[in-house]
C-alpha cells in the first residue's frame, strides 16, 4: 500500500522534539562506553504480527543523530509483517544507533499499532459500503503522524482540525437552542462565515434527524445509536446526506454497524487506544 507521507517538516520537527526530550545528545551510557568509530548494523525485529507505519520518521531520528546512518527497509509502509520478520536494518556508527534507538522505536511501535488496529477494522467491514474514519482524538503534537498511520492501515482521515470541517455537536446544539436558533440557522451562519466548508451535524436520536436534514449538511453523525436506529436513519435520509456512525465502536460491533448501510464509521480508538506493537532493535557487528 502506498499512502501520502506527512510533510517533511512534520517528520523533522517531531523527531527533533522527541530526541530533545530524550536528551539523546547527552546519552551518559553510550558516550562513555562506545567508541566513536565503532560501526555496526541493527535489525528491527517484529515480535508480533502487524502493519507497518513510521519507518520514515525512524530514519529521520537516526539521521538527526548522525547523517551517515543508512536504513534498509524490508517491509513497505502499510505492508503486513509477521512475528519473527526483520522489518528493516539500520547501519552506521553504533553510538548514533544507540542514541536514537528508543525514540525510533517509540514512533515505530505506536504508529504501527495504529496502522494494525485500523487494518483490523477495515477488514471487519470489507464488502460493505462503510469506510473507517479516524477522529481528532490524537496524541497532542503527533496528529499528522497518527493520521498517516491510519491511512497506512486502510482507514480514511476525516476532520483534521477545527477549521477543516464544521461539526455541530451536542454542546453546539444546546448553545443554538439557548439563542433560539435552529440547526438550519446554525449551519447557515457557518457557511456565511466560511463559504464552501463542509458541515456535519451530530444527533443521538431518530427524532432529531429531520431537523438535521433540513440544514442540508454534508454529513449527519449518528452518535451512540443502536444498529436498528441507524438502519432506519439510512432509510429516512434517502441519500440526502452522508451518514457517519460513532460512539463505542469496537471490533465485535463494527460489522453490524456497517451492515446498516451507513457511509462511514468513526473510531477514536484507532489513535487513542492502539496498544504499542512489540518491535525490538537488535544490534549486530
Amino acid at each position: 500500500m502506498i499512502t501520502e507521507p506527512p510533510a517533511p517538516g512534520v517528520i523533522r520537527d517531531a523527531a527533533a522534539a522527541a530526541l530533545a526530550e530524550d536528551r539523546a545528545a547527552d546519552d551518559a551510557t553510550t558516550l562513555a562506553t562506545v567508541a566513536p568509530d565503532l560501526r555496526g548494523t541493527a535489525r528491527f525485529l517484529a515480535k508480533q504480527d502487524g502493519v507497518l507505519a513510521g519507518m520514515g520518521i525512524a530514519l529521520e531520528t537516526f539521521r538527526q543523530v548522525d547523517p551517515s546512518v543508512t536504513l534498509t527497509v524490508l517491509v513497505p509502509e502499510g505492508g503486513r509483517f509477521s512475528k519473527g520478520d526483520v522489518i528493516a536494518e539500520v547501519s552506521g556508527p553504533v553510538r548514533a544507533i544507540l542514541q536514537g534507538e528508543r525514540v525510533a522505536l517509540n514512533f515505530l511501535q505506536r504508529l504501527s499499532a495504529t496502522a494494525t488496529l485500523t487494518r483490523a477494522f477495515a477488514d471487519a467491514v470489507a464488502g460493505t459500503r462503510a469506510t473507517i474514519l479516524d477522529t481528532r482524538k490524537t496524541t497532542p503534537g503527533l496528529r499528522d503522524l497518527e493520521k498517516y498511520a491510519v491511512r497506512c492501515g486502510g482507514g480514511t482521515n476525516h476532520r483534521r482540525d477545527l477549521s477543516a470541517m464544521a461539526m455541530i455537536k451536542d454542546n453546539h446544539r444546546e448553545a443554538l437552542a439557548r439563542e433560539g436558533l435552529t440547526l438550519a440557522e446554525g449551519a447557515a451562519a457557518i457557511r456565511a462565515r466560511t463559504p464552501g466548508i463542509a458541515v456535519e451535524i451530530e444527533i443521538d436520536a431518530l427524532d432529531q434527524l429531520e431537523a438535521a436534514l433540513a440544514a442540508k449538511p454534508e454529513w449527519v453523525l449518528l452518535d451512540n445509536m443502536p444498529p436498528a436506529a441507524m438502519a432506519e436513519a439510512v432509510r429516512l435520509s434517502r441519500g440526502r446526506t452522508k451518514l457517519e456512525a460513532s460512539g463505542g465502536v469496537n471490533l465485535q460491533t463494527v460489522r453490524a454497524i456497517a451492515e446498516t448501510g451507513v457511509d462511514a464509521i468513526s473510531v477514536g480508538a484507532l489513535t487513542h487506544s492502539a496498544r504499542a506493537l512489540d518491535i525490538s532493535l537488535d544490534l549486530e557487528f
